[in-house]
């Protein structure tokens, strides 16, 4: 794919994600992928493959919000397999605590299926309104 496909899958990602919808990330996911949460924190670690991604991390995040993650972007950057995203969260914690955090997030995109996920954020905010992530979810899917 080129440059430019990869930037327009992963804006397809994000348009799911405003309307609270997740089946283009789903479907282009690739099985041995990779989510890596950086930083020094507790959830600062590498989500490795689809199920732990999207039942390890996703599933966590999901099970604390009151709707399914709403992710806002606002700048796409993209340069070959790669596509850098900016963008700003629109959440709600089931403990009425906002979770509106605000990402850098590079994409790797390889033959049309995202390969691996770099995010960055406020560490901070994610501890504070989702609290630390659950030790007995860490070796399920470190």
């Amino acid at each position: 794919m080129s440059t430019n496909d990869n930037k327009k899958l992963i804006q397809q990602i994000y348009s799911d994600s405003t309307n609270r919808s997740g089946t283009t990330f789903m479907d282009v996911l690739a099985e041995d992928a990779t989510w890596t949460v950086t930083g020094q924190y507790s959830w600062s670690r590498t989500f490795r493959g689809r199920d732990a991604i999207l039942n390890g991390l996703m599933g966590h995040v999901r099970s604390l919000l009151t709707d399914r993650t709403r992710t806002v972007p606002h700048t796409f950057v993209a340069e070959g397999d790669l596509v850098v995203v900016e963008a700003r969260g629109d959440n709600l914690t089931k403990t009425g605590a906002r979770y509106d955090n605000e990402y850098c997030i590079v994409w790797t995109v390889r033959d049309g299926k995202v390969t691996a996920v770099r995010e960055y954020c406020d560490s901070a905010l994610t501890e504070r309104a989702l609290g630390p992530f659950p030790q007995d979810r860490v070796t399920a899917v470190a």
